[in-house]
């Protein structure tokens, strides 16, 4: 509205209440605009999407906020194991974070080989043309001379040796670089069975009985997180309590630390001091597996597998049929798959093109109902997904899971108003842990500051809206 107000924008958002303030709305709905043209009539046809939507967010907006006032590995590994490295494969998929950390984005070696190679041949071009710049010289030279002053066929024999001598060492060059573009390989190769591994995956003399968690107590006892000892302290000294079977709410402005203590929780980052225990287990003295397999997540970016339906849903065959239509009934999902005549034994694209990002949400959501676990993490789950999406969520999420521990990271606060409790972090601290009806009774508190941005900015979209409704008037 200011730096950009001289600027074409595009803005695709699911935050409804910026819509007032464009010039021209488009609406989508499974892949085509359903409808275009000004904000205000397109809030005047009672029938339109965009209405729906607005139902959905006002919807939302109308719980207690009123009254209150990986992954990665899976395709980061796939970029590494271009290069023939059979013997790094255990290394990398027992790498730690320290890998993911030092290398932000997959690096794709073909293309260093073909740097390489460019380079050798462009260092071969130019030796060429210089060795046989020289040997032009040398013949004009050898014509120029005297017949007194060398023997013709001593002339004739030089200059045969030099054509001979330059295609040797063209070979010569061009094998050398080979070499050492084959060494880069096996560098790589050493290099990744030298990766510092995590944790060992089951430790036999301290595994869970097979029922763990059972209440799904988790507690926090001065929790510290860096990333690396060069690196600042992320989480600074947690300590609080997530009763087994409460909704706990997790929120803080960007960079406080959110998604790191996700990551504590799965030893994705292992703590540099303090504990956490689950159920009174230390959770450091268990395996990655046994303590991952016993904790569900639904992440911000929901990921599917190029399979069936069936095998994303359920990817060891451990549940019925009947269970998996369940869950997808549960999830609002079982019209979807119906649509197909192979129903769960059609087929997936690559990271779910197929579906929408709302959808691939669900299906994650489906995938943790059918495990059934105790301890649920949503790490900004509904992040990029629209209002009634989200609404499907969390109306589900608190009907199957009433007596699960369920950990929510949000950005909207309407994710988290009805939450039995709300953890506020700023910096990596913890400045709030209490129920948002206690937190918002005080003005002052952090949590209540946000709870006034979100209610000032939904209040401007419905003041905005009564205007446009009473000039139609």
């Amino acid at each position: 509205m200011q730096l950009l107000s001289q600027k074409t924008v595009i803005y695709a958002t699911h935050q409804l209440e910026f819509l007032y303030a464009a010039d021209l709305v488009l609406v989508m709905k499974d892949g085509v605009i359903v409808q275009s043209g000004k904000y205000e009539d397109l809030i005047a046809d009672p029938t339109g999407e965009l209405v729906r939507q607005m139902a959905a967010h006002k919807k939302s907006l109308n719980q207690r906020i009123s009254q209150d006032g990986w992954n990665q590995k899976g395709s980061y590994l796939a970029s590494l194991f271009r290069i023939h490295c059979r013997g790094s494969n255990h290394s990398l998929f027992q790498s730690g974070r320290s890998l993911f950390d030092e290398n932000p984005e997959p690096h794709d070696y073909s293309r260093i080989v073909f740097h390489n190679t460019g380079t050798m041949e462009w260092l071969c071009v130019r030796i060429n043309f210089l060795f046989n710049l020289v040997f032009f010289l040398a013949l004009i030279i050898l014509v120029s001379l005297p017949r007194s002053a060398i023997d013709p066929s001593l002339a004739g024999l030089a200059a045969t040796y030099g054509l001979n001598l330059n295609i040797l060492q063209a070979w010569v060059i061009w094998n050398l670089c080979n070499v050492e573009n084959k060494m880069i390989s096996v560098e790589r190769i050493l290099q990744f069975t030298n990766i510092p591994s995590e944790a060992p995956l089951v430790i036999e003399n301290c595994r869970p009985n097979s029922k763990w968690p059972v209440d799904g107590r988790i507690e926090l006892f001065s929790l510290c997180v860096q990333y690396s000892p060069a690196l600042p302290m992320v989480l600074k000294s947690i300590t609080c309590t997530f009763p087994g079977g409460k909704k706990i709410g997790i929120v803080g402005r960007t960079g406080s630390g959110k998604s790191t203590l996700i990551q504590a929780l799965f030893r994705v980052i292992e703590p540099s001091g303090g504990q956490i225990l689950i159920d009174e287990l230390d959770i450091s003295k268990i395996g990655l597996q046994d303590l991952r397999s016993r904790l569900g997540i639904i992440p911000q970016d929901p990921t599917l597998f190029q399979e069936t339906v069936r095998n994303n849903l359920d990817p060891l065959e451990e549940h019925s049929d009947q269970d998996i239509w369940e869950v997808l009934n549960k999830c609002r999902l079982a019209d979807v798959v119906k649509q197909d005549q192979s129903l769960l034994e059609a087929s997936v694209s690559e990271d779910g093109e197929n579906w929408s990002v709302g959808q691939r949400q669900l299906v994650c959501l489906a995938r943790v109902l059918l495990k059934k676990r105790r301890i649920l993490v949503l790490d900004e789950a509904t992040a990029s997904i629209d209002t009634a999406t989200d609404n499907i969520i969390q109306a589900t999420i608190r009907e199957e899971t009433s007596r699960c521990t369920v950990i929510t990271v949000a950005r909207r606060i309407p994710t988290v108003i009805d939450n039995d409790l709300v953890m506020v972090l700023d910096e990596g601290k913890l400045i709030e842990y209490d129920s948002p009806v206690q937190l918002c009774k005080d003005n002052s508190s952090s949590f209540s500051k946000l709870v006034a941005e979100f209610s000032r900015r939904s209040s401007t979209r419905n003041q905005h809206r009564d205007y446009l409704d009473k000039r139609r008037d």
